[in-house]
């Protein structure tokens, strides 16, 4: 069910909320392994119920997705930065900052037909799939059968020495 895109022999998988503290703490951490390593972080979007504006930002993050990988990226980490500044009534005017900043435009309607919002949706089915029950769930998968993926449960101590375990 969770494998690393093709060609790719291991991947960092994350189950994360743009609400969620501790996904905000991990980010960097789990950022820099896959640049370290070089290989594919894979996110997934997993908000939780008791966060009232990270659906919404997952759907704009998906906006912004569409428009690149890079650039819907560097918005989930632009909503990591402001997170404890973000608000339901104010999270718009984040994603016009960020989107003037990279100059580029938010449509006033984000997702007129709900498709942005069914590819969040799905991300959570999977995530309720596969057991998830928190943020961030962070997974190292390989295309090895006989060790397909494990947890990582610490993720800002046990990354990168789960990676090499799992390169192993």
């Amino acid at each position: 069910m969770l494998k690393p895109p093709k060609g790719a022999p291991l991947a960092i998988v994350v189950f994360e909320d743009l609400q969620c503290p501790m996904c905000r703490a991990t980010s960097p951490v789990i950022e820099q392994a896959s640049k370290s390593y070089k290989i594919p972080l894979v996110r997934y979007d997993f908000p939780l119920p008791m966060h009232n504006w990270s659906f919404d930002a997952a759907v704009m993050a998906r906006y912004f997705e569409h428009q690149s990988k890079d650039l819907g990226d560097a918005f989930r980490v632009y909503i990591f930065q402001h997170q404890t500044e973000i608000i339901p009534s104010n999270l718009r005017s984040f994603a016009d900052r960020f989107a003037a900043e990279h100059k580029t435009s938010l449509p006033f309607v984000v997702d007129p037909k709900g498709d942005l919002a069914s590819l969040v949706k799905a991300d959570k089915d999977l995530g309720t799939k596969v057991g998830i029950n928190h943020t961030p769930t962070v997974y190292i998968v390989s295309s090895n059968p006989s060790r397909p993926y494990t947890e990582v449960t610490k993720p800002n101590e046990e990354l990168y020495q789960t990676i090499d375990a799992m390169k192993r």
